[in-house]
């Protein structure tokens, strides 16, 4: 199966009404989706599966029909997570903060914290802590956090053109942070403020995200993160 690339942001699903050349265009997609669901065979294997879903909750969201987006993939995320599967299992949460149901908000503390921890491909965790970003009040801190952790993924886990293209857009969001979080606009001003909030210190960062995901999901965590941390890569 082809290497499934995931949304760079939300904006190209979520970009209000349709049209009716685009609505017939998604609803040819799901049904073509549907079809390969059906197609496969009882012992095809999860991953698999979770491909034909996720691109099934892609297109129920473009179609405005989050609920059914949201029931479509949800079953995904425990299994996926038991077999090690981190790069669909972010990218089922990506599309259940998308589907913007009454849990949704649970699905994104829940990815975030699953594509930070594992080694999943850094254009994902960027996207999913541009929704923190997105989420977060303009003078709140955890929008800044969000942002310094994503540029950090950003220059770690890719290189060459991709880094330089990654690093880039995290760039924007840093400084598109500080703007609105101290109407910061030159440099000098914007690397005093990293050094004041202690940005620039990748285990504060960690700290202070980890914080961050325990008030967003409370008690409501899908997997025992405690159990998954024996699971860790071993550097």
């Amino acid at each position: 199966m082809a290497d499934r690339t995931p949304p760079s942001s939300p904006e190209s699903f979520l970009s209000g009404s349709i049209g009716p050349e685009s609505r017939a265009v998604l609803e040819q997609q799901l049904a073509e989706h549907r079809a390969h669901l059906a197609a496969l065979s009882e012992g095809a294997a999860l991953v698999h599966r979770a491909h034909v879903l996720l691109d099934m909750g892609e297109a129920l969201i473009g179609l405005e029909r989050g609920q059914e987006a949201w029931a479509t993939v949800r079953p995904l995320v425990e299994p996926l997570v038991a077999a090690d599967a981190w790069q669909e299992a972010v990218e089922t949460c990506d599309v259940l903060y998308r589907a913007e149901q009454e849990d949704s908000i649970l699905a994104l503390g829940q990815g975030v914290w699953l594509s930070v921890t594992y080694p999943v491909k850094a254009q994902t965790t960027v996207a999913m802590l541009g929704h923190i970003v997105d989420e977060t009040p303009e003078q709140a801190d955890g929008a800044a956090v969000a942002a310094m952790m994503a540029h950090y993924i950003a220059g770690l886990r890719t290189e060459g053109r991709e880094r330089d293209s990654l690093m880039f857009l995290t760039t924007q969001i840093i400084a598109r942070v500080a703007r609105r979080h101290r109407g910061i606009e030159d440099q000098e001003t914007l690397d005093t403020w990293i050094e004041m909030y202690e940005l620039n210190n990748t285990d504060t960062l960690l700290q202070r995200l980890a914080r961050m995901l325990d008030a967003i999901v409370g008690d409501h965590w899908w997997f025992d993160r405690d159990e998954l941390r024996t699971r860790l890569p071993v550097n």
